[in-house]
């Protein structure tokens, strides 16, 4: 099994790889949904395995070191559940902000032109809509 780092990495690198897959895209259709419903389920997932990771800082008191993990990571919780509002009333605009905005935060994230990542986000919007119940 994957450690809780490895698959935040593994899963960071793949959200590059889906920034830059959309901008092969101007129209919004099956395959930018796919695209952008990967982004809010890694982002998710991410946000999920904060806590995980710091448990052993915490049982060794790295307080502070803990609590800036947090701190650096928080934002994936928030943006994905905007993107994921977003993304359900089809308001593109904000979609275009928001992933400039993970562009940002992940931009020290190197994924090479020839990745073995493959296309983790096919069937990404199914899987989201089963989550979200829609």
């Amino acid at each position: 099994m994957e450690s809780v780092g490895k698959e935040r990495d593994h899963l960071s690198k793949a959200i590059v790889a889906a920034l830059r897959e959309l901008t092969k895209y101007s129209d919004p259709g099956q395959e930018v949904k796919d695209l952008v419903s990967f982004i809010v389920l890694a982002l998710k997932k991410i946000d999920g395995s904060i806590e995980e990771s710091v448990i052993a800082w915490e049982k060794r008191d790295y307080w502070i070191k803990a609590d800036r993990f947090r701190i650096a990571w928080a934002w994936t919780g928030k943006i994905s559940e905007k993107l994921s509002i977003a993304i359900f009333t089809e308001d593109w605009m904000s979609i275009a902000q928001l992933l400039a905005e993970i562009g940002l935060k992940l931009n020290k994230v190197k994924v090479s032109d020839k990745h073995h990542l493959g296309a983790p986000w096919k069937g990404s919007w199914v899987e989201l809509q089963k989550q979200s119940g829609n």
